[in-house]
């Protein structure tokens, strides 16, 4: 659970910065977003999350 909610700080921090540097725009950022709710909704979720927790385990064999 911990590293899902650093996951999600990180990647709204890194959408932020994106926003701010004017690299991404806010109706961009906005389907960006409405996405990753609609994302987290359907059963590629569990994918999702088995992918990320696959990276984050492996980033410490580096």
């Amino acid at each position: 659970m911990a590293v899902t909610i650093s996951l999600a700080l990180l990647f709204g921090f890194l959408l932020v910065i994106l926003l701010r540097s004017k690299t991404l725009g806010a109706g961009s950022a906005f389907g960006a977003v409405m996405f990753g709710f609609y994302l987290a909704s359907t059963g590629a979720a569990d994918t999702v999350n088995q992918l990320m927790r696959a990276v984050v385990d492996a980033l410490p064999d580096l």
